[in-house]
């Protein structure tokens, strides 16, 4: 397999590969670009199909870090890494610790954090063999509150865009996922008088949102074709394709999902539809924005008013696509290349 023929190589600086035969650790780490400073992003824990699927993801996910930190006007770059295993089964902290000295061996280049599959208590355990990890218990902590504002702040400016309501009070939304961020994201809905019908594989979550916010419970492969106002994705990535853009009924797409569009095409034909889209990468982050401002002087004020500009930061994006003509993913790639492509840092 060629790292450098991979489709979603785009240029990162360094891809390392790390196998730890006393703990089965089987981690890649991707990072794409450090001009703006060092890569910083979670370390996720998938069963992936295969290697390819795994690279794939990393290269995908390393490379949206980049855009994530230049649009949020974060001193940063982009990176991510991947282990492969089930974070249910294969989790220990023997494996953890191993992935810390992966980490460690790059010498803070990479700092990473909480993602899919991964706890603030792992975090903990991380930082037993590696100085670069962040999101710690006692620290910034749970990054996910502020992922869920900066996604209820951009279905707020993405309403407003395209409906002209600046409340959500029975805007109907379609949320598809209900982990930490999925949740959160449903109380303020709620508390907003949105109207939520939710989706996740894990039936539990499900009947906790029907009980809670009077949520309306679909499968999981009818989610795309309801009814509603705005389809938030916050589950993995890819929802938004070929087949599923057909079946969407909703004016707005925002959620805190990575890498919603399968391919870049998938922006364009959402454009065609007049369906706005809100990129993932200027929704989501909220999380990134937090660990961000992680140490001693951590004020949670300042995080969530940082975190609130992704209101104005959608908006801009918004504009920009009008004015040129282009689909929003393309004005907010535009965007934060003008940042990390041009700065002198």
């Amino acid at each position: 397999m060629s790292i450098f023929g991979a489709v979603d190589f785009d240029d990162h600086e360094q891809v390392h590969y790390f196998y730890d035969k006393e703990t089965g650790l089987k981690c890649v780490i991707a990072i794409h670009n450090t001009k703006l400073g060092p890569a910083l992003g979670g370390v996720r824990m998938w069963p992936y199909e295969d290697e390819q699927e795994a690279v794939t993801d990393v290269l995908r996910l390393s490379r949206g870090m980049t855009y994530k930190a230049a649009i949020a006007h974060l001193p940063l770059g982009g990176g991510k890494a991947v282990i492969i295993g089930d974070s249910h089964k294969d989790k220990t902290p023997e494996l953890l610790k191993a992935f810390g000295r992966c980490v460690e061996s790059i010498h803070g280049l990479y700092i990473t954090a909480e993602d899919v599959g991964m706890s603030v208590e792992d975090m903990a355990t991380i930082h037993d063999t590696t100085l670069f990890v962040v999101g710690l218990p006692g620290g910034s902590g749970d990054p996910s509150p502020f992922t869920a504002i900066g996604v209820y702040q951009s279905i707020r400016a993405a309403v407003y865009h395209r409906l002209q309501k600046r409340e959500l009070k029975g805007i109907k939304i379609a949320l598809q996922g209900l982990g930490h961020v999925g949740y959160a994201l449903c109380e303020l809905l709620w508390g907003s008088g949105a109207e939520l019908i939710v989706t996740d594989i894990d039936r539990g979550l499900v009947e906790k949102a029907v009980n809670e916010f009077r949520a309306k419970a679909v499968a999981p492969d009818a989610i795309y074709e309801q009814d509603v106002d705005v389809y938030a994705p916050c589950a993995l990535g890819a929802t938004i394709n070929e087949k599923t853009i057909p079946l969407f009924k909703c004016t707005v797409i925002a959620g805190s999902a990575n890498n919603q569009l399968k391919t870049a095409k998938d922006g364009e034909r959402l454009s065609k539809l007049n369906i706005l889209y809100a990129p993932d990468y200027v929704v989501n982050a909220g999380g990134l924005i937090d660990v961000f401002y992680e140490g001693p002087n951590y004020n949670e004020q300042i995080v969530t008013r940082h975190v609130e500009r992704i209101h104005d930061t959608l908006l801009d994006v918004f504009h920009k696509a009008e004015k040129l003509g282009i689909p929003t993913s393309e004005a907010a790639d535009l965007i934060a290349e003008e940042r990390f492509k041009t700065s002198k840092a």
